[in-house]
């Protein structure tokens, strides 16, 4: 791994309105939450600089074989762990934006399944030529296959608790996973295959897409505090959901932001995130 080290890479977006309004659908909002000229909300830019690899560079698993900030680790399996960005200026919808990629860190780390390798990568977000944003993705991989210490039933009746005051709930179903698949580019198996899933990951269900989860908690601030401008974020994605569970995204603020989380009946965290506002 030391000889590995990818040079930074430079994309571009016409940044169109078609995936804002079909995430908007998706999530089941009266109208898009912005139109050509309107800010997106935080995190949004996620449906924007899709890569589309060609069908016979993926793995078996779905995922690309090969890519600039895909690590050298044989039958690589990988997990979004968590992330943060830094807002100067949100991006506008329906304005060309640019889009740099680099690798900010490699960890190496022990694990319960073996060798784990923590990835960073760092992207920085430009329309007319200003740094509106910069964002960065913690990404998890080990080699081979391991069987998660997840439940072997799911009790697809159950709510969760929380007491916050702003939330939201939601039970995602095969379709809405799927959609959100086809939006993000997302070609994982682990979203659509329930075989796979059971056989092959160890998964009782259909996982639903961690940056789903990171999406639904921050809708609460669009919700309830529409005026306030996110100035910095961070999420962690400690413990997956899936397909069929009732989920609630929950959250409350705090004295310069706000703290929010995802929960199901089995579990008070999924995912967690804190919003600074400016």
């Amino acid at each position: 791994m030391e000889s590995w080290s990818p040079g930074p890479v430079t994309d571009s977006d016409s940044l169109c309105s078609g995936p804002v309004a079909a995430l908007s659908a998706l999530l089941n909002l009266p109208a898009p939450v912005a139109t050509a000229g309107d800010p997106l909300p935080p995190l949004w830019h996620w449906l924007h600089f899709p890569r589309w690899p060609a069908h016979c560079e993926l793995g078996a698993d779905g995922h690309p074989l090969h890519g600039r900030f895909l690590p050298p680790v044989p039958q690589r399996q990988r997990m979004l762990a968590g992330g943060r960005c830094e807002i100067t200026e949100p991006l506008r919808l329906g304005e060309p934006a640019e889009r740099t990629s680099s690798l900010a860190a490699v960890t190496s780390k022990p694990g319960r399944s073996g060798e784990m390798l923590f990835v960073t990568e760092r992207r920085e977000f430009r329309q007319g030529g200003r740094l509106r944003l910069v964002e960065e993705q913690d990404v998890v991989y080990r080699s081979g296959r391991g069987a998660g210490q997840h439940p072997r039933v799911l009790d697809d009746s159950a709510y969760p608790d929380f007491d916050e005051p702003w939330h939201h709930s939601l039970r995602p179903d095969p379709a809405l996973l799927f959609r959100f698949s086809a939006l993000t580019a997302n070609a994982h198996r682990i979203h659509y295959d329930v075989p796979y899933c059971r056989d092959e990951e160890g998964y009782p269900g259909l996982v639903v897409h961690g940056p789903l989860l990171a999406l639904l908690m921050f809708e609460l601030i669009r919700l309830h505090v529409p005026s306030r401008q996110v100035r910095s974020l961070s999420y962690r994605l400690r413990m997956p959901v899936f397909a069929g569970e009732h989920l609630a995204a929950c959250g409350a603020p705090s004295d310069d932001g706000a703290d929010l989380r995802v929960a199901t009946h089995r579990e008070a965290r999924h995912a967690t995130a804190q919003v600074a506002f400016r």
